[in-house]
């Protein structure tokens, strides 16, 4: 068992945004074992904790946070578990590169994950937030989840244990926010320099039409109905490429916010209430965060 922790941590090092204070500390557990210590660990140091993974997806606020960072770097190495003659379980810890995941599947010709091809991050960090693109999402290959909590210990559940809706994983049976420790997906068996296909396909895609290489956390805001896009009403109402102090929409998809040069998560804020109340006054939609916020 290997946990260690951080006394010092810095969301503005550790978040593709690149913005945002400083949490009391961070833990980082590479075992399933090591949570055994966690609340012990917790009690010790005080504070809320939260999870983070790559720190893709998230905006954390300025300022010193009251926040005890667990890193569950567990990179359980990809195994197939069970399979059929059309069908795989797939077993991978939640600190397992995505895209290094995908990589692994399209490889071994286990279909049904190419859609998120480009999304950054981890294999938990996936789940958590139920991440999709291009018509993909987890939701939609995920068997089952090894979670961990404070009060439950460390447990599975089934996928019809949990609810999966758009950019949302939660466990009803929970009532505090789970560390994903491990996860299983049911794949189907296919080509695998068609799945290999599909993937450079959909990554080439991405290169041309979402700032890719900025320091952004994705896309900033949910689409609010099925087929009505965040990204086009942003374009219309004139945000595509608006800059207010460090910070952007980006010039290639409105629906991106970048730090283009040492912006604040103060700045942000005020740029995405800005976006919320134009889009609202002139489409009559109420845009929610699909980033994170913390703090």
């Amino acid at each position: 068992m290997a946990v260690s922790v951080h006394h010092s941590f810095s969301f503005s090092k550790r978040t593709t945004l690149r913005m945002g204070g400083n949490a009391l500390a961070e833990v980082v557990l590479t075992h399933a074992d090591d949570f055994e210590q966690l609340p012990d660990i917790l009690n010790s140091l005080g504070g809320e904790p939260f999870v983070i993974g790559r720190g893709s997806n998230l905006l954390a606020k300025d300022g010193e946070l009251p926040l005890i960072i667990i890193n569950p770097a567990i990179v359980t190495e990809p195994v197939c578990v069970e399979e059929s003659d059309e069908e795989v379980l797939v077993h991978v810890g939640a600190g397992y590169r995505l895209p290094r995941f995908l990589h692994w599947c399209a490889a071994n010709g286990y279909e049904g994950l190419e859609g998120l091809a480009g999304v950054p991050g981890t294999v938990g960090g996936a789940v958590a937030m139920n991440a999709g693109s291009y018509g993909c999402e987890v939701a939609d290959c995920l068997a089952s989840v090894e979670v961990f909590t404070k009060n439950t210990g460390t447990a599975v559940f089934e996928k019809t244990d949990v609810v999966l809706q758009y950019r949302h994983f939660s466990i009803p049976a929970v009532n505090e926010q789970p560390v994903i420790l491990n996860s299983t997906f049911r794949l189907r068996k296919s080509d695998p320099l068609k799945i290999k296909s599909v993937i450079d396909d959909n990554l080439k895609r991405k290169k041309e039409t979402q700032p890719v290489s900025a320091r952004s956390a994705g896309c900033v805001f949910k689409n609010p109905a099925q087929g009505v896009s965040a990204g086009k009403m942003l374009d219309k109402c004139g945000f595509k490429g608006k800059i207010h102090g460090g910070v952007a929409f980006s010039t290639m998809h409105a629906n991106f916010l970048t730090n283009i040069d040492n912006g604040s998560s103060e700045q942000a804020f005020e740029l995405l209430q800005m976006a919320q109340q134009t889009v609202l006054n002139e489409f009559g939609y109420s845009l929610q965060l699909e980033v994170k916020v913390i703090g």
